[in-house]
């Protein structure tokens, strides 16, 4: 029994080569425009995804306040980032693409063209009927756009944030442990095998492969539920070509897809329960600050991290407290509010006071 909280994704994690620029095209294009927080330190803990050295990183974290996960966007200090040489392409293992919300798709396509984006002249269905089309950002990171309903408000946007990924696997049934089991994915949207038409304009789309969308059947809790609101996962798996990890040989913060964050409460809870399914914590900055919050700089909490069984990060966040009006010293302890309750709509619309235009 899971006896933890999921509010819902908090962001994907992005590596970049310059972060600033990278996030004048994501507020752009994709309204991530509110700074959760902004931090410039060394990232200590992740040894074993930096090569076992510390690495100084500039880091952003940014919300669509419409609805969805925010994007973490990630730069190295004092290194080089190593891009991918290959391009990745279905049956590669990992997050292929973030899927990202949508009130209307024909709408979305219309508003890409316009601004000189590269995408396809039609949308397309997805097997289970759903509207949709796949972009790349100017860094050829791959994004599935996908029509959805639930929206926290109006801010005419034509996105919201993050509603999930597509991710490469090499055994569906193995990898549902991790994310039916432990992220609460449970239910299957279509589990369909085939060569299928709107994976086309993709790098190995004309490949046949297994699709299993997954959606969870409670929907998430706590603080954030309402702003992040409701995501999918789609594992993906190809017998004919089995490819490379997309992370094989660089390094976590190397450009491209480098994690997908949930917002939690109860790390211990979650903790015992990743254990107890064989996906131990390989990173844990509550064990390595005895207990204490982690300071991200304009925010606080505890992160840990597992890997599903083809060695794609997950993060666990557990939010202490987030700026609401930083000029004022407001901010939002967390730590003493119901697990359970979303925060009232109003305080979480104050976060628009953190906007970047």
């Amino acid at each position: 029994m899971r006896d933890y909280v999921i509010s819902g994704i908090q962001q994907m994690g992005i590596g970049v080569v310059n972060v600033h620029e990278a996030w004048e095209w994501y507020r752009k294009h994709f309204g991530m425009d509110c700074r959760i927080f902004e931090d410039e330190a060394e990232a200590r803990l992740m040894l074993p995804y930096t090569g076992g050295e510390p690495r100084k990183r500039h880091a952003i974290l940014a919300l669509n306040l419409q609805s969805g996960g925010g994007f973490e966007i990630w730069q190295y200090k004092g290194r080089i980032p190593e891009v991918r040489k290959e391009e990745i392409v279905l049956g590669d293992l990992g997050i292929i693409a973030c899927k990202m919300k949508v009130k209307n798709t024909e709408e979305a396509l219309a508003f890409y063209k316009k601004t000189g984006v590269t995408v396809p002249s039609i949308v397309s269905e997805d097997p289970s009927g759903k509207k949709t089309f796949f972009m790349k950002d100017p860094y050829e990171n791959l994004f599935h756009l996908v029509e959805a309903s639930d929206w926290f408000s109006d801010e005419k946007k034509v996105t919201g944030g993050s509603f999930g990924a597509v991710i490469g696997v090499s055994d569906i049934e193995k990898s549902k442990t991790v994310y039916s089991d432990i992220l609460g994915y449970d239910e299957v949207v279509y589990d369909k095998t085939g060569i299928f038409a709107d994976l086309a304009s993709i790098p190995g789309g004309n490949i046949e492969c297994r699709r299993v969308l997954l959606k969870r059947s409670v929907p998430f809790a706590g603080p954030f539920s309402k702003v992040l609101g409701n995501s999918v996962i789609e594992l993906v798996s190809t017998g004919s070509y089995q490819g490379r990890k997309i992370y094989e040989n660089r390094f976590w913060g190397d450009p491209g897809f480098i994690h997908l964050c949930y917002d939690i409460r109860g790390m211990d809870q979650l903790k015992k329960f990743c254990d107890s399914k064989g996906f131990p914590f390989t990173v844990d900055s509550k064990k390595s600050h005895d207990g204490n919050s982690f300071d991200m700089g304009e925010a606080a909490g505890h992160f840990s991290y597992i890997e599903d069984p083809d060695g794609t990060l997950i993060e666990f966040v557990e939010t202490h407290k987030i700026p609401i009006m930083k000029k004022f010293g407001w901010y939002i302890d967390i730590t003493k509010r119901d697990a359970h309750k979303s925060l009232p709509d109003w305080m979480l619309k104050t976060l628009k006071f953190s906007r970047v235009k």
